[in-house]
């Protein structure tokens, strides 16, 4: 790769990575400090974090259908089209999650022991993810700046915005967690509200810039046609069904862990912050090769397609690989600043380990899940993310640590082979290269 390509890169990426660290840094800092009321509060946030990230998950593929169109019209010299797939982004948001929100709010007591009997974790669980999914609207419109602010590469827009939002998460869970500055201590309900309130003003922040910086590309101008709609929806809900089974997937992964054991729950939840906080800047290469595959094949340029696919894989390999190695050498020092118990922090050394011998293979999934949805492969990314996780990952977890027994490594090791496994069958799809062809 040459030291042009690598700039362009990295100018579209580091702002997006920048973003997504400090998204995860804040997970950090809420685990810490929902660490400190013990591991019932640990593991409700845990299991309740993953139902609402699966509620979610229905509008947060309106994301990757606004990128790859945004990009691709960008790249046919369409400019004054470019905002419209966010317009209809945006309403389906409005539309979708607004009715989604309030039915789980009001379900959530009933649904949540699904998820959980232990009465403590129910008890921190419930009011946490009833919070949270009040901010699925936001979470929605969100991820569709996201997309738009991606697919023209103004990405340190999207790094100023989520830096501030996380700013005031951080405050306001301090806040509202521990009871300061005269508002009473709510604990894991507080860090609920927090998270929701400062999802919102991201939103506010996210519409200001848009009214400043999209106009021209006919933002809040127009309702797209038709065509643009169904094109947008063709994209989008492959990719929310994708998400959406991932996150179900998570969730009951959280459920076979629960059957384990509580301290196993708590200590999972913690390796699954970490395991983020590593994986992002992955997730920020791949949408970066998604704007840079759309841009490319709008201009007609399906080699050039390939070659953006390859190199942003290749330098998440190399970026995912070193961020592995604390994981494998010191996974005691990285769990000691979230768990106080040294027989629960115990349990998490050997999966630490494994997660981070893994991240190569995570890079080359990443990255070319991303590339592929720029490409207008959203089914066949979801076909293999779905066939991967609910036919082999969650069956052999459960086999491993529900039915025989084996305990937390067990099921580490089988949500990693899925990974694996997801992983090479993305490669074959986009070594198969029929992705050049798709018309978005």
């Amino acid at each position: 790769m040459d030291a042009q390509r690598l700039r362009t890169i990295l100018n579209l990426a580091l702002p997006i990575v920048g973003g997504m660290v400090s998204q995860n840094i804040l997970n950090l800092v809420d685990t810490a400090m929902v660490g400190t009321l013990g591991p019932e509060a640990l593991a409700a946030v845990g299991v309740a974090g993953f139902a609402s990230f699966m509620a979610a998950a229905t509008i947060m593929g309106l994301a990757s259908g606004v990128q790859a169109m945004t990009a691709r019209r960008l790249g046919e010299g369409r400019e004054d089209e470019c905002a419209v797939p966010l317009n209809g982004g945006l309403l389906l948001a409005l539309i979708i999650g607004a009715p989604l929100a309030l039915v789980l709010f009001a379900l959530a007591p009933d649904l949540f022991p699904y998820l959980n009997a232990d009465p403590g974790v129910i008890a921190d669980g419930v009011p946490y993810f009833q919070a949270r999914v009040l901010a699925i609207v936001g979470v929605g419109m969100n991820f569709a700046f996201r997309g738009y602010w991606t697919g023209v590469s103004l990405t340190r827009l999207y790094l100023i915005t989520l830096v501030v939002m996380h700013l005031c998460n951080v405050v306001l869970n301090y806040v509202l967690i521990f009871g300061k500055l005269g508002f009473p201590a709510l604990g894991t309900t507080g860090a609920g509200i927090g998270t929701a309130l400062a999802t919102y003003i991201g939103t506010a922040i996210y519409l200001a810039l848009a009214v400043r910086r999209a106009r021209r590309h006919g933002f809040l101008e127009r309702l797209p046609r038709r065509l643009t709609m169904n094109t947008l929806l063709r994209l989008s809900i492959p990719s929310a069904v994708q998400q959406f089974l991932f996150a179900s997937g998570m969730t009951v992964f959280f459920w076979i862990i629960g059957q384990v054991g509580t301290a196993e729950t708590a200590v999972s939840n913690v390796i699954v912050n970490l395991l983020l906080v590593v994986l992002l800047p992955g997730m920020g290469l791949g949408l970066a090769a998604m704007t840079l595959v759309s841009l490319a094949l709008g201009r007609g340029e399906a080699d050039e397609a390939r070659r953006w696919g390859f190199d942003v894989a290749k330098l998440a390999c190399v970026v995912l690989g070193v961020l592995g190695l604390p994981g494998i050498f010191m996974p005691e020092v990285l769990l000691a600043g979230f768990i106080h118990e040294p027989d629960t922090l115990r349990l998490g050394v050997a999966p630490l380990r494994l997660m981070g011998a893994m991240m190569i293979v995570e890079a080359v999934g990443l990255v070319l899940m991303n590339a592929l949805l720029g490409a207008g492969a959203a089914h066949q990314v979801m076909v293999v993310s779905v066939t991967s996780q609910w036919l082999i990952g969650l069956p052999a977890a459960w086999l491993a640590g529900a039915h025989w027994g084996l305990g937390l490594f067990a099921v580490w090791l089988c949500f990693e082979g899925y990974r694996a496994v997801n992983a090479l069958a993305l490669l074959a799809v986009w070594l198969r290269g029929r992705w050049t062809d798709i018309r978005i």
